[in-house]
Formats: C-alpha cells, structure tokens, sequence
C-alpha cells in the first residue's frame, strides 16, 4: 500500500522514495507504483496531479484496484530509487478550485437551502449542479458576496480522520460514499464535508471567488466559476478584450454597450438595404436573361452556367422569370470547384414534370435532389462538366 504524502503535507513538492512496481497495463502505457507518493491520483471531481519522476514526465495518477498507479513517459530502466516533484503550480491551483468550490457550496445550501449534487474541476472552468430548477441574479450576487468575505476573513480549512461512529458528532453538508477511512474537511462555523481531495490551510489562500455564468442543466441549475489564480486570468484575458474593443468601437468601457448597440442598429440597416439591392439586381438579372434563350417544343428554354453562385440566388432567379413568363423553362447551373449545383423551374402553363426530369439526369453525377413538378433543385459531384450537365437535360426536354 502506497503511502499517500499528500495526506500529510499537502505543501510537499519534491520527495525521494522507492519504486515498488514498474509494469505496463492493458492499454501497454507504462507505470510505476512508489512505496510512498505525493502525486494526487484523479477522484472526487479534482484532477490528477503531473510532474517528474527521475526526470521522467508523469502523466496521469489513478487508483486502480488498490494501486496508485503513476503513468509516466517511458519506464526507468535500472534505477529503484525515485527522485520526485510535483507540478505545484497545477497542485496549487487545483487546491484553490477546490476549497473554493466547498465555499460555495457551503453559502448556497446555509443561505438557500440549495444542495449541490455534483462538481467538476475543468482546465479552465470549474462547475457545480445545483439541485433547484431555476435561480435569480440577485441570489447569485448574494452568495458570490458571502463566499469572497469568507474568503477574506481567513478561515482555517483542517482535516480530520475519524470513524462511523463519531460521525454524530459533526453536521455533514452532504451524505458520505465511504463506512471506512472517513476523511472530513471542515472550516469551523460554516463547512463540514466528507472530501478526499486537497486543499489549502486557510481560505484566505483561495484569493477570491468568481461566479462566470449558470444555465439550464437538464433538470438542475449549473453555476460556472473560477477561484484564486483563475480570477486574475480571466480579468487579465477581459480586460484585453475590453481595450480592443474600445479602440475598434472608439469608446470608453462605460459607453461600449451603447456603441455596440449603435453598430449593430447600423449594421441591420446596411443588412436590409443589400437585400434590397441584391432583390432589385436580380430582377435585373431575370429580366434580361428572358430575353435570351431557344425556343423547343413550343416552349422557352433559359439556360445559364455560373460559377460559384448560391443555391438561394439561382432559386430567387428562375422563380422572378416563371412567375412573370408563360411557356418558359429555366435550367440554371453552378460550378462549384468538384460540385454542382443547380434549379430547374417552368411556367405553370408548362405541361412537364420536372422531378422525373431531375430523377432521370442527376445519377450522372451521383447527385441528389427534390422539390415539385414545377420547381426543383439539386447538385452532385462534378462527374460531367457543367455544359455536358446543361446538355442532358436539354436531350432529356427535346426527347
């Protein structure tokens, strides 16, 4: 059985012990078992520790089946002795989100009521499931509030072994998932939680606590934070933002919503008055393209090869020629690099099916399509050019 340091001191970051095991597992990824450790194994929603082991990187820590198995890079080969660190920026960080996460837990369930009934520690956000189906701002500020004066009035966070049966003695926030090697961490007069993972020694170290964000999660409520080091970083990455923004929308941050608002008002208007210019050129465009075309069978027929143009102005084009022409058919193709694409329409006076006509053309290029008898559209691989594609649905009308 590993001893576990990390138990011990939780400050610890380098050690010298002994390797017990070197073997690989099923997956053949290499590992070792040390006679005693201060990696902290993966579990109870914190992460694993990394760091070296004789300069060799360790990669992951898990318990397995009793073992304290640390994934390392490669194998040592000879040596029985380990030479070990911890990454203690990662550890240290990790045991802020930690803390900091029983603090807010702690203010939402003596404040509300409201349970936590998960948490995860993410590489950059952390997140707990509350048991409630919705929450209100000012609850959320309430307990942000609550959590940064705990934080600043520099609570001890202990640690306490004990047995079942002295479990009467304390009011746990939460039911424990374990009978034996019952580990408690408490900050007196505010948390008492059954908790295997690390933390600092007193609360002033978390820093600070930032609530980022919540939403629906299925049936609960999911709040988004981060703590200590975090906080600096996220203000560090939105103040950045912040200042490009002032420098694009050439406006200070107190008057950055009204800018934005402006842009977005103009941009909404410039949005309407290219529809409306993109409408009145395709008018253009479909008036001057029936005044082309050949006439077959008593018909019409308009045909057109574009390149790269989108499906929706080929169908605005042949609808604005059909709705305005008697006796037409209009075939419009582009070409799309190695696809093609294209709308078939025709006047209603027009007596031809135009999905069978689609159904007996488009398996040349392995194309797929739809609409109606009198509307259709379609594409597949470039398999033909798009003149050979044009020429067989001509064959196919005059036949």
């Amino acid at each position: 059985m590993t001893v576990k340091l990390f138990y011990k001191d939780v400050y610890l970051t380098s050690f010298e012990t002994t390797i017990i095991k070197k073997d690989y597992d099923e997956s053949h990824r290499p590992y070792v078992l040390l006679n005693e450790t201060a990696f902290y194994p993966t579990g109870g929603g914190q992460p694993h520790d990394t760091g070296k082991i004789n300069d060799i990187n360790v990669l992951d820590v898990v318990e397995v089946e009793g073992e304290l198995r640390h994934y390392v890079e490669s194998l040592p080969l000879h040596e029985n002795k380990a030479f070990c660190c911890i990454n203690w920026e990662r550890r240290f960080d990790h045991m802020q989100q930690h803390a900091g996460q029983h603090i807010l837990s702690a203010a939402f369930e003596n404040t509300f009521g409201y349970k936590t009934i998960s948490f995860h520690l993410g590489k950059d956000i952390c997140t707990i499931d509350l048991e409630i189906s919705d929450i209100k701002e000012i609850e959320l500020n309430q307990i942000e509030a609550e959590c940064n004066a705990v934080i600043r009035g520099n609570k001890p966070i202990m640690t306490k072994w004990i047995t079942e049966e002295e479990l009467s003695e304390y009011t746990l926030r939460k039911k424990l998932s374990v009978r034996e090697h019952i580990r408690l961490v408490i900050i007196p007069d505010f948390d008492y939680n059954g908790c295997g993972g690390t933390h600092p020694k007193s609360t002033g170290e978390v820093s600070s606590l930032k609530i980022i964000s919540w939403e629906k999660h299925k049936s609960h409520i999911r709040i988004q934070f981060v703590c200590g080091n975090r906080v600096l970083g996220l203000l560090h990455d939105k103040n950045k933002v912040i200042m490009v923004l002032t420098s694009k929308l050439n406006a200070p941050q107190e008057k950055m919503i009204e800018a934005a608002d402006r842009l977005l008002e103009n941009n909404k208007e410039l949005h309407s008055k290219i529809e409306e210019l993109t409408s009145q050129l395709i008018q253009y465009e479909a008036k001057s393209l029936s005044l082309e075309g050949q006439h077959i069978n008593g018909v019409k027929l308009i045909s057109t090869i574009y390149n790269h143009r989108s499906i929706k102005e080929l169908q605005n084009i042949a609808r604005e020629i059909v709705a305005k022409e008697n006796d037409h058919i209009v075939i419009l193709i582009s070409d799309n690099q190695d696809k093609l694409q294209l709308v078939i329409a025709r006047s209603e006076d027009v007596n031809l099916n135009l999905q069978l006509l689609l159904n007996e053309v488009l398996p040349a290029i392995n194309g797929k399509g739809g609409g109606k008898p009198s509307f259709v559209q379609g594409g597949g691989d470039k398999l033909l050019t798009a003149a050979e594609l044009l020429q067989r649905f001509v064959n196919v009308i005059t036949n």
